[in-house]
């Protein structure tokens, strides 16, 4: 791997995989494929879950490969069948996170008249079936270019690698890993518990309420306008995850993502709230408390986010001229792959074996007429689905791919689906708006676009991901294509369950269904407010609009990557706080090894190290934020009884801040502790 700390690789070397391409081993076993679907199946529903109830997702990929690795090695199998096993059972996350952010919309707008099994499960299941399926196969289509793609650090495929070959090497490398993920697991355990808060909103004053005033004119000017009030800022959450993948992808990265997080709440937030005032109250939705916290939190949501939106839309469009000869050099062996003989392929190295592209066009062309009769169907409509069914092709594949690109940069944990998401439900709004579709025809054909958009890139990032991994090991590409196809169809085929389940319980002990404040469905709600806002004709185009240009002016400044200071204003601040103190960390040790003069030797082990400390502390997080989604089911756990505290009302500034000082040491000193002798040999580093 490549990343941005270290210099580019020598472009003539080829890379090795850790399985050399000439050696035959066990690989696309039964016991490999069926762990993984059941890995798919339950990773998927936890996370389905997580996502209606906080609306966010954890990566599956670091539980999946512990998990894989354990079972597998029990059974005397092979490093290649941990890959299999880790890839299936990863992806059932993917498929649930474009489920719960889209899905539920249909039921928010009265799209559906229920989530009843005969009122929607076959409509779910044919959307996630699609989508998925679509994903796998776009992405196919520009694996190798982007997988090969030096700028591409893919923090989170590196640290899987990692778990795999730990368990292949010495004990000397695997502790940093396993040591690190009890740590990870028993810092997010005892936050939940209530030993400390993780989280921490602070408010402040911007001027002062009654006395501040903008003079909008010369001096002596009556055009005065009485302004001050109060925003708030988030401290960065005491994550062990947030800091690991911060620490993976380095202080440049995750500078440019906190960047975002500044400008929104540094700037734009407290803007506003200091102009408007208390007349801000007047201007909220309605039933929105009348504090200033929850004001600030409001205007973030339904004014900073339209505005990162629009800045998402131009980084995407920049993202893909930036990639042009990547994506060119990919579809150009797509297509020169269909001139090839079956004895060609044959003679290919077994690393470069993929399914043949004549195969990935033909399931494309069946899942576009499979679309277009699921479009009209669910609509109503016969030629405005149709021309949706051919946007979304070709918005699913820009997007698939900016979804790839992402992933590469930032891992799939931060992956903003659901900004992507809400680009194609303006553009497909706009194109039912066009054709003078309206009504709640209109907003169905609208969301459905934007499911099949989303699930397909949610799936197209993950599976990039897993290529990259089985890139690093030296897995079989095809077979990893094809397991990848079994397990997002039994997902797509499963995940309504689980929704379902969260909903109707919901609705049987008195509550609201989706949009209760015990399952809000965040994402879906939003996606439900705009298609209504837009085939309405509600939309706040002046904000999208103002991010539009925010994301050209971000281009005409030379910034690295628009896209990532865009989904920075998106994300929570916390979390972009998070991962900016990892990129810190990082860069902290680096500068110490410098300063220690440690040759590239001990440098290379410092770098090891910080990596698998990094992995071991995101998997704890991962594995046990699983475990304790799982007790949620329990009815013993739901209130008053869940959930147990330590203590009653946990501290942050002292609590959260004693373990994030001992994080911070563990991130720094564990690293430069295994430098060793300048003597002693480098070893194999997970850089390429």
């Amino acid at each position: 791997m490549t990343t941005p700390e270290i210099p580019k690789p020598d472009p003539l070397k080829k890379f090795r995989p850790f399985v050399p391409e000439n050696m035959e081993m066990k690989e696309f076993t039964l016991r490999a494929v069926l762990l993984g679907l059941v890995l798919c199946v339950v990773l998927g529903a936890a996370n389905a879950y997580l996502g209606l109830r906080a609306g966010i997702t954890i990566a599956a990929t670091y539980p999946a490969a512990v998990i894989s690795m354990a079972v597998i090695r029990a059974r005397k199998g092979t490093l290649l069948e941990e890959n299999i096993a880790r890839t299936a059972g990863s992806i059932g996350e993917s498929v649930a996170a474009g489920a719960v952010f889209t899905l539920p919309a249909f039921v928010l707008a009265k799209a559906w008249p229920s989530f009843r099994f005969a009122d929607a499960y076959w409509k779910s299941t044919a959307l996630m079936t699609v989508g998925s399926i679509l994903g796998v196969l776009f992405v196919s289509l520009v694996r190798r270019g982007m997988v090969e793609d030096p700028d591409l650090p893919f923090p989170e495929s590196v640290a899987a690698s990692e778990i795999h070959k730990a368990g292949q090497s010495s004990a000397e490398a695997a502790k940093y890993l396993f040591w690190n993920v009890g740590v990870g697991g028993l810092v997010y355990i005892l936050g939940s518990f209530g030993l400390f808060a993780a989280d921490r909103n602070f408010n402040f004053s911007v001027g002062n309420l009654g006395r501040s005033q903008v003079r909008l004119g010369t001096l002596g000017t009556p055009n005065v306008l009485n302004a001050g009030g109060s925003s708030l800022v988030a401290a960065p959450s005491v994550s062990p995850a947030y800091l690991g993948v911060g620490y993976i992808i380095g202080l440049r990265l995750a500078s440019l993502q906190f960047a975002g997080g500044v400008v929104a709440w540094g700037l734009m937030v407290p803007l506003i709230m200091f102009l408007m005032g208390p007349r801000i109250r007047d201007f909220i939705p309605a039933g929105t408390p009348g504090d200033w916290a929850t004001m600030a939190a409001a205007v973030g949501r339904y004014v900073v986010r339209p505005i990162a939106v629009g800045g998402m839309m131009v980084g995407a469009a920049y993202t893909l001229y930036k990639m042009r000869n990547s994506l060119t050099s990919g579809l150009s062996r797509a297509f020169s792959d269909l001139q090839q003989t079956s004895g060609q392929r044959e003679g290919v190295v077994r690393t470069e074996r993929y399914m043949s592209f004549k195969v990935v066009f033909g399931l494309i062309a069946s899942m576009f007429v499979l679309m277009c009769f699921l479009y009209v169907r669910l609509s109503g409509l016969l030629w405005p689905a149709i021309l949706a069914a051919v946007v979304m092709i070709i918005v699913g594949f820009l997007f698939s791919t900016v979804s790839g690109s992402l992933v590469g940069m930032i891992g799939s944990s931060n992956n903003p689906i659901s900004g992507l998401t809400l680009s194609t439900l303006i553009i497909a709004a706009l194109l039912m708006v066009s054709l003078g579709v309206s009504g709640i025809k209109g907003v169905a054909t609208v969301l459905a676009v934007a499911a099949v958009v989303c699930v397909s890139a949610a799936v197209a990032g993950e599976l990039l991901q897993d290529f990259k991994v089985g890139y690093i090991l030296g897995g079989t590409p095809r077979y990893i294509q094809i397991v990848e196809l079994i397990a997002v169809v039994v997902a797509s085929l499963v995940m309504y369950f689980p929704l379902m389940w969260l909903h109707e319980g919901n609705l049987r002990h008195g509550g609201l269904g989706f949009g209760d404040p015990l399952i809000p469905a965040p994402q879906a709600g939003l996606m439900a407010t705009l298609a209504l806002g837009i085939v309405g004709g509600d939309m706040p185009w002046p904000l999208v609009v103002v991010g539009v240009f925010m994301g050209i002016a971000l281009i005409m400044m030379q910034v690295k990557s628009p896209m990532l200071v865009a989904v920075g204003m998106y994300l929570p601040l916390q979390t972009t706080a998070a991962i900016f103190l990892g990129g810190v960390f990082r860069s902290v040790g680096d500068w110490l090894a410098e300063r220690r003069g440690y040759n590239p030797a001990q440098r290379a082990r410092v770098e090891n190290a910080g990596i698998l400390t990094s992995s071991g502390l995101i998997v704890g997080e991962a594995l046990l934020g699983l475990v304790w989604a799982g007790l949620q089911f329990i009815p013993s756990w739901q209130p008053p009884n869940h959930p147990p505290s330590i203590f009653q009302d946990p501290s942050y500034v002292v609590g959260g801040m004693i373990v994030l000082l001992g994080l911070t040491t563990l991130m720094i000193w564990l690293p430069l502790s295994s430098a060793g002798s300048p003597d002693e040999p480098a070893p194999p580093t997970a850089m390429m």
